[in-house]
């Protein structure tokens, strides 16, 4: 039994269910399970009540919390004393996220960690979801932020659900603010590659109503270009409000609402897998949450919907 352990444990008892511990601990379930087991036969005792709904502490579980608590509280406590300024955060912070996350949330979130820690280097990195990711994995970046479902995402904590909208020249002859799923078969587009998560979303949207979508024009790496190729008559495209408001405003594009069903894709946020998560990185994602509750509930996030853990 070690310190490391018994954190585990008081997380997953927090969190309610091992698959939830997974997603905040950036550990895989299976590891989980598997030092729990290990945890328990050490103990030679039944840490946890098991179910369909999750776990709850048996008599023991609860007497091993209190000490994981206490013993947590005082390593906290021993780390605080040994770091050169107490609350003064990490040395550097490294945050990545795609595009128009990035354009939402790194100058509100900026003011917001320095005001907090204005002695953390702090690094923002823009970029591919799956150039996110590669990064994550090598250490490069500590957290970051992209549309799911993405491949490799599998460790991720969903923050919202935002719409995706049909995005057309001003001056496109398709009529109405609300267009069906199914307009999109006559519409050429402008999309990235067949790698990319907002690609597949499209396919798998055209598939499941019977129709191939017409690729117009396939282009990596830049969302201004898109908009800008869109607003030239190359095609549509799909994007989230949030990415076009500003052509919008200008004349230069229009966006509808598709129903039948409504599309909508999520932000989560991703940390490395098979890794605990260093207890001083949870106060900043923290407040990286609390920044994406402000702006959507201030409508400065548009057509977003926080998803409630």
């Amino acid at each position: 039994m070690n310190s490391d352990d018994l954190r585990l444990f008081a997380r997953i008892v927090k969190a309610g269910s091992i698959s939830r511990a997974a997603l905040e601990t950036g550990v895989d379930q299976s590891t989980l399970s598997r030092r729990l087991a290990a945890l328990e036969g050490e103990l030679g005792t039944r840490l946890l009540h098991r179910s369909g709904r999750g776990v709850l502490p048996t008599e023991r579980g609860e007497k091993l919390l209190e000490y994981a608590e206490s013993i947590g509280r005082l390593l906290d406590e021993a780390g605080a004393a040994m770091q050169d300024g107490d609350g003064r955060g990490p040395g550097q912070l490294h945050i990545a996220a795609q595009p128009t996350i990035a354009s939402l949330l790194f100058v509100p979130l900026a003011r917001l960690l320095k005001a907090r820690y204005p002695d953390t280097r702090l690094r923002f990195v823009e970029g591919l979801a799956d150039q996110l990711l590669d990064k994550l994995a090598g250490g490069d970046v500590d957290l970051a932020l992209i549309y799911l479902p993405e491949q490799g995402a599998v460790q991720s904590d969903v923050l919202l659900s935002e719409g995706l909208r049909l995005v057309l020249p001003a001056a496109h002859p398709l009529a109405g603010e609300v267009v069906p799923v199914s307009a999109l078969r006559d519409i050429p587009l402008v999309l990235p590659s067949t790698h990319h998560g907002l690609r597949l979303q499209v396919e798998s949207l055209a598939v499941r109503h019977g129709f191939a979508p017409r690729i117009a024009v396939e282009l990596d790496g830049s969302i201004a270009l898109i908009k800008r190729m869109v607003a030239e008559g190359c095609g549509g495209t799909l994007l989230p409000e949030a990415a076009v408001r500003d052509e919008i405003a200008a004349g230069l594009l229009r966006s509808c609402r598709l129903s039948d069903p409504e599309v909508s894709r999520q932000v989560g946020l991703v940390l490395a897998r098979n890794r605990v998560v260093p207890d001083g990185l949870w106060t900043i994602v923290r407040l990286i949450k609390d920044e994406v509750a402000r702006l959507v509930e201030s409508g400065d996030w548009p057509d977003a919907q926080l998803e409630r853990s």
